[in-house]
């Protein structure tokens, strides 16, 4: 049994919710989103909540989609509501990145600065070493956020490059001087 799918989703006031032949389309202030849900899940909206069930609790595929879909349903909720957002920071010498319209230019070692365009619903600010990328699809933030530290992924011997402000680098030690005896 999936606990996750059990548990109703609450929608929010300002937030509003619309379900027909599998489609889910949430309105709110940010925005809207739609979605199509698996039809192997049953979705109803009752007193403010949002509530899935399954047809039949046996079979291991609707039991794993239940949880799947509700966080899905849940994430469209909280992110035309609040919204999502991720951080990334740039380190090295001379590294440096900068917006302008819907692109992103990124100075990172490389003999030419190198050109991201940002995609529609997605919003990229920049100060001084650290790029925040925020939208409404929790999905397309993470993706683009992922996107922009492929362009220089830190590197272990200084910790140069674009990496998430929470990410941890794992430091290698650097060559070792042989003593001579």
């Amino acid at each position: 049994m999936s606990r996750i799918g059990k548990k109703p989703i609450l929608i929010p006031e300002k937030v509003d919710v619309k379900i027909s032949n599998g489609l889910v389309v949430v309105n709110g202030p940010k925005g809207e989103l739609k979605r199509n849900v698996n039809s192997l899940i049953k979705i109803e909206i009752k007193d403010k909540e949002i509530v899935l069930n399954i047809k039949n609790e046996d079979d291991k595929l609707e039991k794993s989609l239940w949880g799947t879909e509700r966080q899905l349903i849940n994430n469209m909720i909280v992110g035309v509501n609040e919204g999502f957002s991720k951080k990334l920071e740039i380190n090295g010498v001379g590294y440096r990145a900068a917006t302008s319209g819907k692109s992103l230019t990124l100075s990172v070692g490389y003999s030419h600065p190198v050109e991201f365009k940002i995609p529609e619903g997605i919003d990229v600010s920049v100060e001084k070493n650290l790029i925040t990328v925020s939208g409404i699809d929790k999905q397309q933030v993470g993706e683009i956020s992922a996107q922009i530290r492929k362009i220089r992924k830190p590197e272990p011997y200084k910790g140069k490059g674009i990496k998430y402000v929470d990410e941890v680098i794992i430091r290698k030690a650097g060559k070792q001087a042989k003593s001579v005896g």
